[in-house]
């Protein structure tokens, strides 16, 4: 853990550690360590001077922060209307099927999280999903089994 907070310092101080920064702070950590463990925002608080309810408050506010372990690859499946309507429900299920966990979980091997969305912004192509930053649309058993497979 000392090699960590090494690189939370690095960032703390990238930021001059100012506490107008937090919010920057917490997603770069979030980005390099694919969440905010405890021991982590402890340090931050000790860092800044801050009550770790104010870091508490922040970090579950914001969705994009997770207090939990992250996969390595992200994998959002869109549940908005029009994918819906063409799907959604079916193909969150495959993909459930192949990575084995649901949706808000992460593979016991911090491979993939899995995650629903509310739209991707690409209706016409319904049911969307996207793994890191590769969108598919309608992908098939076969296509899934694939698209998991090119991602250690």
């Amino acid at each position: 853990m000392a090699e960590d907070l090494k690189k939370v310092d690095e960032i703390i101080d990238n930021h001059d550690g100012k506490t107008e920064a937090l919010i920057q702070i917490l997603l770069d950590i979030q980005h390099e360590y694919r969440w905010l463990s405890k021991p982590i925002l402890l340090h931050i608080c000790e860092r800044l001077d801050i009550p770790l309810a104010r870091i508490y408050h922040l970090a579950t506010f914001y969705k994009h922060f997770s207090l939990l372990p992250q996969g390595r690859h992200s994998i959002s499946v869109c549940l908005g209307t029009a994918c819906h309507v063409r799907g959604a429900t079916r193909l969150l299920d495959r993909v459930t099927d192949i990575i084995g966990v649901e949706s808000g979980q992460t593979t016991p091997d911090e491979r993939f999280t899995l995650s629903t969305v509310n739209c991707l912004g690409c209706c016409a192509l319904g049911p969307v999903m996207v793994i890191d930053e590769e969108y598919a649309s309608d992908p098939k058993v076969k296509e899934l089994k694939q698209l998991v497979a090119t991602r250690e």
